[in-house]
């Protein structure tokens, strides 16, 4: 099977922002007395929306539902902020895409993440120029771990799930790769999403390695 092209996740993939959607998510809920630990970020809360962690917080801790809206708004208003001051190109990722764009992959980014901010963050790292296709919470209505963005993803690009590798760093997102059907290539962090391990991964998947 020949692979013809590799979505990306967005946040701890192309862009180390983990931290910046807990740190702006907590300043929002502190307002109100409330706060996600680092522990339950990790362990329960990690590469879910925004709204998705309202609706546990709700459920387990008793935040109100009337204040959702208004966390949320404060949450996208502080990440913004540490968007502008600290997203910046990182030379690994804009080698490893511009010479996949150039061999001929099709290239794409599928995030939990709003459309607005994923628009933001991949123009502030300079790879939105290298991207066929950029899917955001708002075009579908499960987010990860459901499938559905990556099955969306592959099929605005007009290919099937096995022709694509997927790349992944946190459990709901790998659960949703792996549930679409798509090759997978699971990171550890920003650093390891490099040309060599990607082309070596569409190696292993297409025989030669």
């Amino acid at each position: 099977m020949k692979i013809k092209a590799v979505i990306f996740d967005m946040d701890g993939v192309l862009i180390e922002a983990k931290d910046w959607h807990y740190e702006a998510l907590n300043r929002a809920l502190q307002l109100f007395g409330y706060e996600i630990s680092r522990y339950d970020h990790l362990t329960t809360y990690d590469g879910l929306p925004t709204s998705k962690k309202l609706e546990i917080l709700s459920l387990e801790s008793g935040l109100p539902r009337k204040l959702h809206r208004f966390i949320n708004e404060m949450k996208q208003d502080y990440t913004m902020e540490i968007v502008y001051a600290q997203c910046k190109p990182r030379f690994v990722h804009e080698y490893a895409l511009s010479t996949l764009k150039s061999t001929g992959y099709k290239l794409a980014v599928a995030s939990n993440s709003i459309r607005h901010t994923v628009e933001v963050m991949m123009e502030k790292a300079r790879l939105d120029g290298y991207l066929d296709q950029m899917v955001a919470a708002s075009d579908v209505s499960r987010p990860k771990p459901d499938p559905e963005i990556y099955l969306t993803t592959i099929a605005k690009l007009g290919l099937t799930p096995e022709e694509c590798l997927i790349v992944e760093d946190n459990e709901n997102g790998i659960k949703a790769a792996n549930a679409s059907g798509a090759h997978v290539l699971v990171v550890q962090d920003v650093d390891d999403v490099n040309l060599t391990n990607i082309q070596t991964r569409i190696d292993q998947i297409e025989g030669r390695a």
